[in-house]
């Protein structure tokens, strides 16, 4: 991912020029080829700052690092005894190299975490948990600006404040402006819309722009004032409060004073509620790390203008035989890849290269940011507390991970697999009696629901007749695994269950049989689970592809596991399946006449009233609706008389 505002001379595409090395064919690990290949590419590389890239047999990304002089990073993979082991297992896949140089170290540095996060290389210190967080954005784009939750690419006009940890923080945060400040969170369709006050007026969560309940310049105040309390300024927001609640009562304004009050008392109980307190250290974040057990963990606080936005933990991949050091330095570089930079990052111990670290953050932010290690004084007890979470989040995560792994091996011994699963594919089917049908299939994995791996299914094959459960269930299957097959033939990638569950019994198991046989699949192991008598949970039965059946006891451990895996799968084929319906119910017979956009369908609407008007008006009266012209009037009667 290419930051929006990161400079061009950092994106890939800007580099002076590119240099590739390749080997011999072949895809099995051999040390001396992958070193081969390292050394005729070490004969063309320039000593010049840049970033390299190990890729494989089939082209993949391995490895991605970055080098202050190219020439001389790079020889160091072919002196292959003075290797760590990972590091040869690394060699010994390489067939191929690309190189991409830079101006500078620094410049080096931010392109390799854009790297990173790009190809997902399975030697680098990978930062899992990196869905976008959540920021509270102030638009500055109308007259009165609304206050609101946002996610992903910052591009609406306005100020932006965050990272919040979760949407939890983002959410209790909004909750405390709007009843101090009495900002509008309303979208401007419908605040335009407005006649009178709406609800958040009456419980004092709003200031009522949308109907003249408060002028221009008196709502820029309390913009103002908002803007104070999330830069860290709000013990002037207090005073200014606490002096118009005295003036209001002196004036025998009690209303008023009642009001101001209820804000002020709003204020105090945000600033009160923190469980971590940062006066006077304005926007930080603290990092600490805890190893135990072959995991780690970094335990992150997000502190903006002096207040907590909550925290998180952080939980990186591949990090065996990696110093802890460099994974501080490797979760800082790709956690900053997608969150701006704080001018103060305390941290538990000294990232490698922490200068240069320094240097590349201060890049992106357009100012000098500081990695500091506290000794003393309120930072060090800051620190401390992110030291306890990181502990106490590893030590649930170990605990959480032992009681897993024991769940994974007596799911193995129940289905009788070779190992316990590392992906577990669950599928369901969601409609209304045929209707708005689809698909829908969850995926878990020995640490969790892999979400990004979700997928649903529109039901579209004329074959498959309405309220079909056997027929969606094989057109399901045969997409999902026809395209597999084209994708990943050899099963490399990492994207073929380890097991399957089906929510249902020997009519859905037969029609995912039958699937597989059509397909040559003969070894991926598959199981119906269907609810008991009455679809009581705890009776369920599983149905094997051999015609076995079987129950277990109701306070079994594994059965307890499966229903959290077959419950998931429902409640995600429901969620999907109420977003079909609410988009069917807002759609019209117009979206499918070609050329009609919202603005002509609306006016087409407007002049009609109904969609059925539209239909059977002469090819003049369509003519006559204002803002559609007569070429548009033409599409749409002769979409409608086709056959005259």
């Amino acid at each position: 991912m290419v930051r929006p505002n990161a400079p061009d001379r950092f994106n890939e595409e800007k580099a002076t020029y590119v240099i590739r090395g390749s080997g011999e064919e072949g895809d099995k690990p051999d040390l001396e080829r992958g070193a081969g290949v390292i050394r005729g590419v070490v004969r063309k590389l320039p000593v010049r700052p840049g970033v390299y890239r190990m890729l494989d047999a089939r082209g993949d990304v391995l490895y991605v690092g970055k080098a202050r002089a190219l020439k001389n990073r790079v020889t160091n993979y072919t002196q292959v005894a003075r290797l760590p082991q990972r590091l040869q297992r690394m060699v010994a896949q390489t067939r191929a190299m690309e190189i991409v140089t830079t101006n500078s170290e620094a410049e080096a540095l931010l392109l390799e975490a854009q790297l990173i996060k790009r190809y997902r290389p399975p030697y680098n210190v990978l930062l899992r948990d990196d869905k976008s967080f959540p920021f509270i954005l102030l638009r500055a784009d109308h007259d009165f600006p609304r206050v609101q939750k946002h996610r992903g690419a910052r591009r609406a006009k306005g100020h932006y404040y965050g990272p919040f940890a979760s949407a939890g923080s983002v959410n209790r945060t909004l909750n405390a402006l709007q009843k101090t400040f009495l900002l509008r969170s309303c979208t401007d369709s419908f605040f335009a819309n407005r006649s009178r006050p709406c609800l958040l007026y009456q419980i004092r969560r709003c200031s009522a722009p949308c109907v003249g309940r408060i002028g221009k310049d008196e709502y820029a105040e309390l913009v103002s004032d908002a803007q104070d309390f999330l830069e860290g300024r709000s013990t002037a927001v207090q005073k200014r409060l606490g002096d118009a609640m005295t003036r209001a009562a002196e004036a025998m304004d009690y209303e008023l004073a009642a009001v101001l009050r209820d804000r002020l008392k709003a204020l105090t109980f945000i600033q009160g509620s923190q469980s971590v307190h940062a006066d006077g250290l304005g926007d930080a974040d603290v990092f600490a790390l805890a190893a135990k057990g072959g995991q780690l963990c970094v335990a992150g606080f997000f502190i903006r203008g002096g207040q907590n936005w909550g925290h998180r933990s952080f939980f990186p991949a591949h990090i065996a035989g990696v110093p802890e050091d460099e994974v501080m330095a490797s979760f800082l570089m790709q956690f900053y890849e997608g969150v701006p930079p704080p001018k103060l990052i305390l941290v538990d111990r000294e990232p490698a290269e922490c200068a240069l670290l320094a240097e590349a953050l201060g890049e992106t932010a357009g100012r000098r940011v500081e990695i500091s290690v506290p000794q003393r004084g309120n930072r060090r007890r800051l620190l401390e507390q992110a030291v306890r979470n990181a502990g106490e989040e590893l030590d649930r995560r170990l605990a959480e991970s032992s009681s897993q792994a024991k769940l994974g091996r007596e799911l193995a011994e129940l289905f009788d697999l070779d190992e316990a699963p590392q992906r577990i594919e669950i599928y369901d089917n969601s409609h209304i009696q045929g209707t708005n049908a689809l698909g829908a299939m969850v995926v878990a994995g020995p640490e969790g629901w892999i979400k990004g791996a979700y997928r649903k299914f529109n039901i579209k094959r004329a074959e498959t007749q309405p309220g079909d459960d056997f027929a969606m269930m094989r057109e399901v299957f045969q997409r999902r695994f026809a395209r597999a097959l084209e994708e990943d033939p050899e099963r490399t990638k990492g994207e073929w269950p380890d097991l399957v569950l089906i929510d249902g019994g020997k009519g859905q198991v037969s029609a995912v049989s039958a699937v597989f046989a059509e397909l040559g699949i003969d070894d991926l192991p598959y199981v119906g689970v269907a609810k008991g008598p009455d679809r009581n949970a705890g009776r369920e039965t599983f149905y094997l592809p051999d015609g076995r059946e079987f129950t277990l006891p109701p306070n079994n451990a594994v059965l307890f596991y499966i229903q959290r895996l077959r419950d998931e799968a429902h409640r995600f084929a429901i969620g999907a399946h109420r977003q079909k319906r609410a988009k069917a119910m807002g759609s019209s017979p117009l979206d499918e006449v070609p050329g009609i956009g919202p603005a002509r369908k609306k006016a087409l609407l407007m002049h009609f009233g109904t969609a059925r008007a539209v239909r059977g008006a002469s090819l003049e009266d369509l003519k006559r609706a204002p803002g559609v012209s007569a070429g548009v009037a033409q599409a749409v009667y002769d979409y409608y008389h086709a056959g005259g």
